[in-house]
């Protein structure tokens, strides 16, 4: 039995299958495991939280994850290690999420593109048909993450707050949220993922897409990743498609393209959830394995 997990920071989904691409369970879901942000106490708490997992971690032969905070060596490591001590009889391969990305967008061929995430957090590399080159470190959802959902989250929120926001989206913005300055700040600065509590909020926007205010919200955020880090690469940018994953860049693709227009770059294909195309590329690479 193989595992293929995609991890953001708020769920997880784990899909297990056999060699040749048969799902043999209904796809299992979990909270995000990003070991960037939790500790090894906290990321074995999860997978013990699911109990299909739990029943069947014996007969797991190979797990493939992808997830967010796998980008450095030290938390990629802590989460194979955690990994490896549950799933005691599997080979463990963890990569950062924009492979599952890549594998979801580039097409069977692996052909050279940009790609970008825009899921809970926000991610940008050129995939040169081999290996992955970033050109920003991330710092994290404090101060990156443009057009991420918790980069709309704390927008929301500030135009909330400083009466940027117009009066009938404010009367709905607080009839779904707890808009309570204590609430807000409990769960900001006194609870664990602060970045998923963020991307929340960011919902709200695709309930809304008939406000100009909306629009104008999710174009500047798209202006912001694209000035920030898209055009990192436009050495290669004449030549090569950028392509989106994540469920923010899925709701956004009119916008997307609109933003590529004024900025000059070719949007290529769009995958609201990679975990679908990782299952294609890891049975082809098991057969020819």
């Amino acid at each position: 039995m193989i595992f293929i997990v995609d991890s953001g920071s708020t769920k997880c989904d784990w899909l297990a299958i056999d060699k040749n691409g048969k799902q043999l369970l209904e796809k299992q879901r979990t909270k995000g495991m990003n070991p960037a942000i939790l500790s090894e106490k906290k990321l074995i708490k999860i997978i013990k939280t699911n109990t299909t997992i739990n029943q069947i971690k014996n007969e797991v032969t190979h797990i493939f994850f992808y997830g967010a905070g796998c980008g450095t060596e030290k938390p990629r490591l802590l989460l194979k290690h955690v990994l490896e001590e549950f799933f005691i009889n599997a080979e463990v391969q963890v990569k950062e999420d924009t492979y599952a990305a890549v594998y979801a967008t580039v097409g069977s061929n692996l052909e050279p593109a940009v790609v970008c995430i825009l899921g809970t957090g926000s991610n940008c590399s050129y995939f040169n048909g081999k290996s992955l080159e970033q050109r920003v470190k991330s710092l994290g959802y404090s101060i990156m993450d443009d057009a991420s959902g918790n980069y709309f989250g704390r927008q929301l929120i500030r135009d909330y707050y400083f009466n940027h926001m117009p009066e009938n989206l404010k009367v709905s913005f607080a009839e779904k949220y707890n808009m309570d300055s204590d609430f807000i700040k409990y769960h900001l600065y006194k609870q664990p993922n602060p970045n998923a509590y963020l991307a929340n909020f960011a919902e709200f926007m695709f309930l809304n897409k008939d406000s100009d205010y909306i629009i104008n919200l999710i174009k500047n955020g798209i202006r912001l990743f694209a000035k920030n880090m898209i055009l990192q690469f436009k050495d290669v940018l004449p030549n090569v498609p950028v392509h989106f994953a994540g469920s923010i860049a899925y709701l956004s693709q009119h916008e997307i393209k609109e933003v590529a227009k004024e900025m000059n770059f070719t949007v290529g294909n769009f995958a609201r959830r990679p975990i679908e195309g990782l299952i294609n590329y890891h049975s082809r690479k098991l057969l020819k394995d």
